[in-house]
């Protein structure tokens, strides 16, 4: 099978051995069954991401020990299943062709009020109306005007400068460019940085519309594994060395959708694996103000602290309301001119009194965010209860920050769960929305942005769901036509 050549890292034979455990599952007879259903599983939680190049025969043979002829007996056969693809000379490497976890069933929802944890999006905090009445009384001043800010209206960008200081990282209103939304920011400096073909190391898993932003830009994403625990730092230099991605798209505050922080130690080995590579990084802080269990005032510096001349940031007034649509990119004083030449392609400037509402909300912003961050606690909190009572099957980490639980399912029916739900009134994203090219079927996201009350009956809801699915092994495409935030 013919799959083209992979563009992923190479996993060593010693990795693989350390992913598969404890593989063997029948007995000696059934070795290369074994064998297959452990790389197969792998790559359904997608520990091995498409593209990934295997260890040669004799490598695995080594350290698993086995014997060659098992070995070549279960590739072929994940081979035959589309898992796997091999050209001579280039190896084998993981693959995932579309079609190859089969049909989506079509089920309708039903009349019920349909509960929507697809959208990861608290409603607007109750300061938004004070500060419309407040920007109302200035639009005059602004309606003599034209109109067009390709930067940015100068109030907002230096409120948001002044956030950046206090942070640790100093940053004139030069180096900040206002966008619609984050997406928006992300999507500018995707564009700037790549085209198509260019390979963007990711996070696996990722924010489903940054994936999709990279492959409207024609652009590959290369994945890298999160760890139980966070970050492989470790594996992010060996992609970085190994497939030479032109950016790194990165989420190190409150990861979407794990929730993992990279602390100040992690952040310095990274900042210094993208100088060594020469590697721009766009990091996305859409969900850094949502700290939860910590002091806000100890969290670790922004991530261009370590590595300021490579790093673009994505900020977002998503804490306050995503329904704004105001984000921000702050970068190099040269690189704001790159993308402030390039955005008349694109658009002519954000929203005037949006941008006004902004920088009204950032004149004493932590009041509105402490409400914010309690009232996320609270629903965290719940949703957690409630998954004890009804689905103990599955199991998480409780995330310090960020607005989601990443479940880990009993089996690979991610997929399943998110199509048979809708027909109990829930909107999912499946698994595999979040993953770069396919796999994760294992895992859920489920927000808590909703009420309690609402989160408790969502997964009240879930329990019945996850008994009917329960036993049943028919995977199905995650690609469900559900919009994700």
């Amino acid at each position: 099978m013919d799959q083209g050549i992979p563009l992923g890292g190479r996993i060593s034979g010693q990795r693989l051995a350390r992913l598969l455990g404890d593989w063997r599952r029948r007995g000696a007879r059934q070795g290369t069954a074994d064998l297959a259903a452990g790389i197969r599983m792998l790559v359904l939680e997608g520990q091995l991401p498409a593209g990934t190049r295997l260890p040669s025969e004799r490598e695995i043979a080594d350290v698993l020990p086995v014997s060659r002829t098992m070995i070549t007996a279960a590739l072929d056969q994940l081979r035959e299943e589309g898992v796997v693809a091999s050209r001579r000379g280039a190896g084998s490497w993981i693959t995932l062709p579309s079609g190859a976890l089969g049909p989506v069933a079509d089920l309708a929802p039903s009349n019920r009020g349909m509960i929507d944890l697809a959208r990861a999006a608290p409603p607007a905090l109750p300061t938004l109306l004070a500060a419309m009445d407040a920007v109302r009384l200035r639009m005059p001043e602004h309606l003599a005007g034209h109109g067009y800010h390709r930067h940015g209206v100068l109030d907002l960008r230096q409120r948001i400068a002044d956030r950046y200081t206090a942070r640790g990282l100093p940053t004139s209103p030069d180096q900040i460019v206002v966008t619609g939304g984050a997406q928006h920011a992300i999507a500018m400096a995707l564009r700037l940085f790549t085209g198509p073909g260019d390979r963007v190391l990711v996070e696996q898993p990722s924010y489903p519309n940054a994936l999709d932003a990279i492959r409207s830009m024609s652009a590959i994403p290369v994945p890298v594994p999160m760890l139980p625990d966070g970050w492989d730092l470790a594996g992010i230099a060996a992609a970085l060395r190994q497939a030479a991605p032109r950016v790194a798209y990165l989420v190190v505050d409150f990861q979407h959708p794990t929730g993992h922080r990279l602390d100040e130690q992690g952040r310095a080995r990274l900042g210094e694996l993208l100088r060594r590579a020469r590697t721009p990084a766009i990091v996305d802080e859409t969900l850094v103000d949502l700290d939860l269990d910590g002091d806000p005032a100890d969290a670790p510096p922004p991530m261009a602290a370590f590595a300021d001349e490579l790093v673009v940031t994505a900020g977002s007034a998503k804490s306050y309301w995503g329904g704004m649509r105001i984000g921000w990119i702050r970068a190099r004083p040269d690189v704001v001119h790159r993308l402030v030449s390039a955005r008349t392609a694109i658009d002519l400037g954000t929203a005037v009194f949006e941008q006004l509402l902004m920088a009204e909300l950032l004149v004493d912003p932590e009041p509105a965010l402490r409400v914010r961050r309690t009232e996320l606690a609270a629903q965290r909190d719940a949703l957690v209860e409630a998954l004890g009572e009804h689905c103990p099957q599955w199991t998480f980490r409780k995330p310090e920050g960020g607005l989601s639980l990443w479940c880990e399912l009993d089996a690979p029916i991610s997929t399943q769960i998110a199509v048979v739900a809708q027909s109990h009134g829930i909107r999912l994203a499946p698994g595999a929305r979040f993953a770069a090219q396919g796999g994760l079927e294992r895992w859920l996201r489920l927000p808590f942005a909703l009420p309690s009350d609402v989160l408790r009956e969502a997964v009240r809801r879930l329990g019945s769901v996850s008994a009917q699915v329960a036993g049943s092994a028919t995977a199905m495409d995650g690609d469900l036509a559900v919009p994700v935030t």
